[in-house]
Parts: structure tokens; C-alpha cells; sequence
């Protein structure tokens, strides 16, 4: 039993995470705790016994939370962290904000930030993972973050401090980011969103965005540069050795690899953790055999199987 202190915010202990996960599976955490303010998670984790494991998380668009759960204490942002200002060619945001509605308020206010319109989840995320697309990565538009510490500690980071990488950075162990200052190209905010009506057809088009899925589960097999910019000589794609493999459709239990993109892991309806996890492995294995590759996961997986 966690010795937990008092809070202003909202603490429910054992919460079952599987609705606040994309894929809708996961056990308990130990407890979840939303934070009414940034005063009040600084307090909270300057409190908390620092043995504790703190887990960061955000709408859960990236996640497998394994069916056993997490022993920690899942710290999750709602209202109060959600908001968008913009200021010049410059946007401040609250981490739970969605990447999509950052990307329409920028472009209301003639700032590109484009690339974000169609990215599942929320800026915390986005930094957390460099998020990118259509050949932006956050760490383009990146000027810092504020962060509460695991000892409490509010901090500013800046790009050197998250060495942004392909698809990681490295946000310190317990650290839990709460806002982010991006900075954009001025652009016509109706030729803006028109192109973010482009890319969401395009998507539609190539995606199974009616499906329940947590967007590409494997990084794309190529050499890319330290920012995080594919270097287009070596440029694969997962979804190509993923099909050559055979995988394209393949199921396990309620988890399937989508007929419509390869790279796009579904639940079907009643698939846990472990189908889920299972299959990708699957996936591995098949294109390491048929092609030598190792495939990456871009999804997160945290948390214990269930016990048996």
C-alpha cells in the first residue's frame, strides 16, 4: 500500500487504465492521480516516497498497458493543462492539449504547425516520443518545455536537455512535462487549414483511423539523422517487410495487423494486452526471418502480464 499525500488534484487508487488507453486494454495502476494545477504536482511528487515509480501519461494514443497493470502511480493531466496560446509565430501549450487542435488554433492564428493536424494523442506525447510527419518532427518546431521533476523541482528544458532522436528523446526518469513553447512559419491561416484538410483526406484514405488502433506500432527501419530527419537513401518502410513478410491481415486472438495498412495494429474488439503484444512480437520474428530486419516498436508497452 502506497503512503500517498494529500492532494488538491484527484487521487483513485488501483484505476483500471484500459478506457483511457486508445486500444482499451491495461489493468489497475496503484493509483492515478490528476493534478489540479502545476503547484500541486510539484508538492505531490516532492512528497511522494521517492522509491515510488512515477509513470507520465497522456490520452494514451501510443500505449499498451500490459493486462497485469502498473505498479506505479500513473500521474495523467486533464483540465488546467489543456490550454493553447499564441503569440507571434509562437505557441505555448499545455501538454494535454491534442496535437490536432494545437495545429488548428496555430493555423486560425496564420502559424504552421501543420504537420501535427493529423498525429493521434497530445503535445506531451509529441515531445515525449518527437512526433512527426509528412517530414516535420516536433523537435523542428521545439523552443522548450517546463517540467516538474521527480524530486518536485520545476524545471525548463530545453532541446539539448531532451536530445531529440528519431522518435525518442530523453526526458529524465520521473520527470512529468507540463508545458511546451513551439515556434512556427508564418503562413496564410486559410492556406493553412487547406492543407490540413489535404492531409486528413490523405490519411483517411491510407489509415484505418475508424479502427481501434494506437497509430504505427513499429518504427520505420531506416537511417535517420540525430534531429530525427529520414535519410531517404536507406528509407524503408515498415508496412513494405511487414507485407513481404506475410503479415499484412494476421491475427492473434482479438488483435489483428490491418488489411488496410500493415503497420497499424487493431483491436478487433475483446483483445488484451496480451494478444496485442503477442502479435507484434509475431510480426517481429516473421520479418526478421523473411528479411533480417529488426523491427522497432514505436508503441509503448509498459506494465506486468497479467498473473496466471
Amino acid at each position: 500500500m502506497i503512503d500517498l499525500p494529500e492532494v488538491r488534484g484527484r487521487l483513485t487508487p488501483a484505476r483500471i487504465l484500459s478506457d483511457l488507453t486508445w486500444l482499451r486494454v491495461g489493468g489497475p495502476a496503484d493509483c492515478l492521480f490528476q493534478p489540479a494545477d502545476v503547484e500541486d504536482l510539484s508538492q505531490f511528487l516532492n512528497a511522494l516516497d521517492p522509491n515510488v515509480h512515477v509513470f507520465p501519461m497522456g490520452v494514451g494514443s501510443n500505449l499498451i498497458v500490459r493486462d497485469g497493470g502498473i505498479r506505479a502511480v500513473v500521474v495523467r493531466m486533464g483540465r488546467g493543462f489543456n490550454g493553447i496560446e499564441v503569440t507571434g509565430n509562437r505557441v505555448t501549450v499545455g501538454v494535454a492539449a491534442l496535437d490536432s487542435h494545437v495545429a488548428r488554433k496555430a493555423a486560425d492564428a496564420g502559424v504552421d504547425l501543420t504537420f501535427l493536424r493529423t498525429i493521434p494523442g497530445s503535445i506531451g506525447g509529441a515531445v515525449r516520443m518527437n512526433a512527426g510527419c509528412y517530414g516535420s518532427y516536433t523537435a523542428d518546431v521545439f523552443v522548450k518545455a517546463t517540467a516538474v521533476m521527480r524530486s518536485g523541482e520545476i524545471v525548463t528544458l530545453n532541446a539539448v536537455d531532451l536530445n531529440f532522436q528519431y522518435r525518442q528523446t530523453n526526458l529524465p526518469e520521473g520527470a512529468v512535462l507540463v508545458s511546451v513553447l513551439l515556434e512556427g512559419p508564418l503562413g496564410d491561416p486559410a492556406e493553412l487549414h487547406a492543407r490540413m484538410e489535404d492531409q486528413l483526406a490523405k490519411r483517411d484514405a491510407s489509415q484505418p483511423t475508424k479502427d481501434r488502433s494506437a497509430g504505427s506500432t513499429f518504427r520505420n527501419p531506416a537511417g535517420f539523422s540525430s534531429t530525427g530527419q529520414a535519410d531517404d537513401v536507406h528509407d524503408l518502410k515498415a508496412w513494405k517487410v511487414i507485407d513481404d513478410a506475410g503479415m499484412r491481415g494476421a491475427t492473434r486472438g482479438g488483435a489483428q495487423m490491418s488489411e488496410m495498412h500493415s503497420n497499424f495494429m487493431i483491436n478487433t474488439g475483446g483483445a488484451t494486452a496480451s494478444d496485442l503484444e503477442g502479435l507484434g512480437e509475431e510480426v517481429r520474428k516473421k520479418v526478421y526471418d523473411s528479411s533480417g530486419i529488426t523491427l522497432e516498436w514505436e508503441i509503448m508497452r509498459v506494465g506486468e502480464p497479467k498473473a496466471t
